[in-house]
């Protein structure tokens, strides 16, 4: 959320930088509701006043019972009005992004930006598969008794499949560990102030998978972490703080699949390792390079080909002011797919979570600013692994760095 404030004293700032990944933006509305909203509380604080200053003097007489009578009926219809005005106000803030970083560009996917490529492109002397039929070759992913289970859009990792899946969370984990973040397993079932705070909610809604008692899956851990100190007061002294969390994610990822898409590369289920960080607002864009560091280091330890990129406005999520994807190649695609989203929401998530530090210097309570970062997802990673390492004979080479988690170098043709 917004700081009100803010858009009231740089209108025309905010403005411009909604403008770039937004058609239309209408914040003049949202100051005449804040409007409305100071003059009601300028109301009832006048009434409330004159309350106490009747209650002050002394054995009332039955006209002051009456008038007293007469203010607190007053007040309830003036409380009524101000929390209208300012539920409206709050759903109006909610509805708008987070303002962009300056040097984020208008525009969407078309406008974004490579700033950094890791390897090359791997080319083959041979007539190379993709991943869904190297892995079901080798026995590595089942697709048709998860959808018996479960429906299209999942898979079952098996035998080697789930020990390489298993190998690449256990790297992850202890490069974290290393990096002295501390550890957490959080619920996957949230509740709709959760969902709100990281800001699904109110535009992402659909995305979501609902149980009947109103609660959400887990769509990505930054919802979990991001929630976790929520309504708090932290202590100054002990930010940053710095997390990460594995979970399993789920998406409804609605609509058609392309045909490129099949196979691991879009599904509603999905493992992932998440970075979060809390930190003063002075602190966060050395926060957000630390993440950049630590999630481009992860996947250059796998030795894979990636480009990291900058995000055009209109393409990074509603709650962030600047994102850089990690974008893993999958040769049989031709292209590019995202395995970390590195991003700095500034004190947006923090406002509608209302989590703040107290200042030392000043005594007065700040909001944090959070950040988030993919640590890894692994979905598009073991395509890329099998897809980048396969071998003329039909065997895998599995990453140097994996071995000591897995148990084998290499999975051959049985």
């Amino acid at each position: 959320m917004l700081d009100i404030n803010k858009i009231r004293n740089n209108t025309e700032e905010i403005k411009a930088s909604l403008l770039k990944r937004m058609d239309n933006v209408d914040l003049e509305s949202i100051i005449k509701l804040d409007d409305k909203r100071r003059k009601a509380v300028a109301e009832v604080d006048e009434k409330k006043a004159e309350g106490n200053k009747l209650a002050k003097g002394g054995k009332p007489t039955p006209e002051q019972i009456e008038q007293g009578k007469k203010l607190r009926e007053e007040i309830k219809v003036l409380d009524e009005s101000l929390n209208k005005v300012t539920t409206e106000l709050n759903e109006k803030l909610g509805e708008l992004p987070n303002i962009v970083a300056d040097d984020v560009v208008a525009g969407d996917k078309e406008n974004n930006k490579i700033i950094k490529t890791f390897g090359k492109e791997t080319k083959f002397d041979f007539e190379p598969k993709d991943h869904v039929e190297l892995a079901t070759t080798h026995g590595l992913i089942d697709y048709e008794r998860a959808a018996k289970m479960s429906g299209s859009g999942f898979w079952a990792y098996t035998d080697k499949g789930a020990d390489l899946e298993w190998a690449l969370l256990n790297y992850f984990v202890d490069f974290h560990r290393k990096n002295k973040y501390k550890f957490l397993l959080l619920p996957y079932l949230l509740s709709e102030k959760s969902a709100y705070t990281s800001g699904h909610l109110p535009k992402f809604r659909e995305d979501l998978f609902w149980t009947e008692d109103g609660s959400c899956l887990n769509a990505t851990s930054e919802m979990m972490l991001g929630n976790y100190h929520r309504e708090e007061i932290l202590d100054e002294s002990l930010l940053p703080i710095k997390y990460y969390s594995y979970s399993t994610c789920f998406r409804r990822e609605a609509g058609a699949y392309r045909t490129e898409e099949r196979g691991m590369i879009r599904g509603h289920q999905f493992n992932k390792i998440e970075m979060f960080h809390f930190t003063k607002p002075e602190d966060s864009w050395n926060a957000f390079d630390e993440l950049v560091k630590n999630a481009e280091a992860l996947l250059e330890g796998l030795d894979l080909h990636f480009n990291s990129v900058k995000l055009a406005a209109k393409d990074c999520s509603a709650a962030m002011a600047k994102t850089i994807d990690l974008e893993v190649h999958i040769p049989s695609m031709k292209g590019y797919k995202e395995v970390s989203s590195i991003s700095n929401a500034l004190d947006y998530q923090a406002r509608r979570g209302n989590i703040r530090y107290k200042d030392i210097k000043t005594g007065k309570n700040e909001f944090v600013h959070t950040l988030n970062a993919s640590g890894l997802a692994t979905s598009r990673l073991l395509p890329a692994i099998l897809e980048q390492n396969q071998q003329k004979d039909g065997s895998i080479l599995i990453p140097k760095v994996l071995h000591k988690y897995c148990g084998f170098k290499k999975i051959e043709l049985k």
